[in-house]
């Protein structure tokens, strides 16, 4: 049985202890966070924890329903991993994805709607009101399929090959195998992102194969499919093949969101947007940000 999950440090922990050939593992403690950096370095390891090669950065936090203070070590820790994967200069496009109408799969649109957008604003204007060191930045909600018709990374593809993007960022929901991480995990991957994965809905690849720049993506898991919710509260001890026959039917594609969701999503939206906008624009405070996205 093949139990579901977007984050690298769990199919590193399969393992426990054990070194894996072709896996460098690093860990770093902060006073309200913990920071895991995974990277997978050849075929070896991509076969071991079955992620394609790259950098896999795991910041765990506080529960996002029951913390709402983010202006700490936090948000700095997500802030300079991002600053160390992107490039100093060029366009950067933020791209949201995901459904705004289901609120497990709205974190990118809504996380997007946070993020300072500036490739409209004119070098002319910017000097004058003394804002000439923004960064250019595009940011786009591309919906998903069932609303548009059109495939994720088709549109993500044509608005890249539009703007140029030195570098593409994506913010998505992911999902866990652990109850314990959702609401309380960011991970950050120079990969890119496969839309609806996490869901058992994958779609078209979104990576620096398809588009030619770096694709950076950021996620924070926010659900947990009925399988491997029911195996991990039995702490492994029922049988897989117990847990599939007992799930068969619909049960066997449940997907399992927390009560507080709302809640988990609107922080974590939040906190992600005030570290993108942050390393995107380090010439601005964290006050005049805020300002510029309330």
């Amino acid at each position: 049985m093949n139990f579901r999950t977007d984050l690298a440090i769990e199919c590193r922990e399969e393992y426990g202890e054990t070194e894996i050939e072709g896996v460098r593992y690093t860990e770093k403690q902060n006073d309200r966070s913990k920071t895991t950096i995974i990277e997978v370095l050849n075929e070896k390891g991509e076969q071991a924890i079955g992620k394609p090669k790259g950098s896999y950065i795991t910041v765990e936090v506080p529960d996002f329903s029951k913390d709402g203070e983010i202006l700490d070590d936090r948000l700095t820790a997500i802030k300079d991993e991002l600053v160390n994967l992107l490039p100093k200069d060029g366009i950067i496009l933020v791209a949201g994805l995901g459904n705004d109408n289901i609120t497990p799969d709205s974190l990118g649109p809504r996380t997007v709607d946070k993020i300072i957008a500036t490739r409209h604003i004119s070098p002319e204007l910017a000097k004058s009101v003394g804002l000439d060191d923004l960064r250019m930045v595009a940011a786009v909600a591309p919906g998903v399929l069932g609303q548009t018709g059109i495939e994720t990374g088709e549109i993500i593809m044509g608005v890249s090959n539009s703007v140029k993007p030195a570098a593409v960022i994506t913010i998505d929901a992911l999902a866990s195998r652990r109850l314990s991480r959702l609401g309380c995990t960011v991970q950050i991957a120079d990969t890119g992102v496969t839309p609806g994965s996490g869901v058992g809905n994958a779609r078209t690849q979104i990576n620096q194969n398809t588009l030619g720049v770096p694709v950076i993506a950021v996620g924070v898991p926010t659900v947990v499919d009925a399988a491997t919710l029911v195996y991990d509260l039995m702490g492994g001890e029922e049988n897989e093949q117990e847990v599939s026959e007992k799930l068969e039917g619909e049960g066997s594609s449940m997907i399992v969101t927390p009560r507080e969701i709302d809640l988990m999503i609107e922080r974590a939206a939040k906190l992600l947007a005030l570290a993108i906008n942050s390393a995107l624009q380090p010439t601005l405070s964290l006050e005049d940000i805020m300002s510029m996205t309330s």
